[in-house]
């Protein structure tokens, strides 16, 4: 099993700006799907849906452009924190143990991407995002 966190920046509209940006600055690999390239055609198709650059240095930061009929407020909601693990019952722990006083925003349930994906805000008020990844 392995778990990983990573900080996950929160946009309207510039999250390929600010990857291209933390590129430039720390190297690594940017790699990006946009809403339209996920089959989504309404406004804001251009703008990124799941974005990441990723370093051999270590630093990884992941990024998206939050949907235009979703609100947003850049000082209430500008990241979340990305836990992914290798298997359903590994984030499965975490997350229990994350929902306590928590608000549920999406269930742990399977998603088209991943065998497991949920989020919640925590009782401190810290979104966090829990999912699994094949290999």
């Amino acid at each position: 099993m392995s778990l990983t966190t990573t900080t996950h920046l929160n946009f309207r509209g510039d999250a390929r700006a600010a990857l291209e940006f933390y590129q430039s600055v720390f190297g690594g690999q940017l790699a990006v799907v946009t809403y339209k390239d996920a089959g989504n055609v309404d406004a804001g198709a251009d703008q990124i849906m799941w974005g990441q650059v990723q370093a051999d240095n270590g630093f990884h930061i992941m990024a998206y452009d939050v949907p235009v009929q979703t609100g947003y407020d850049p000082g209430e909601n500008a990241f979340f924190v990305s836990v992914r693990g290798t298997t359903v019952e590994e984030v499965s722990g975490y997350w229990g143990k994350l929902t306590a006083g928590a608000t549920i925003v999406v269930p742990m349930v399977p998603a088209n991407w991943a065998a497991a994906y949920g989020m919640l805000r925590d009782r401190f008020g810290v979104v966090w995002v829990v999912d699994v990844v094949s290999g």
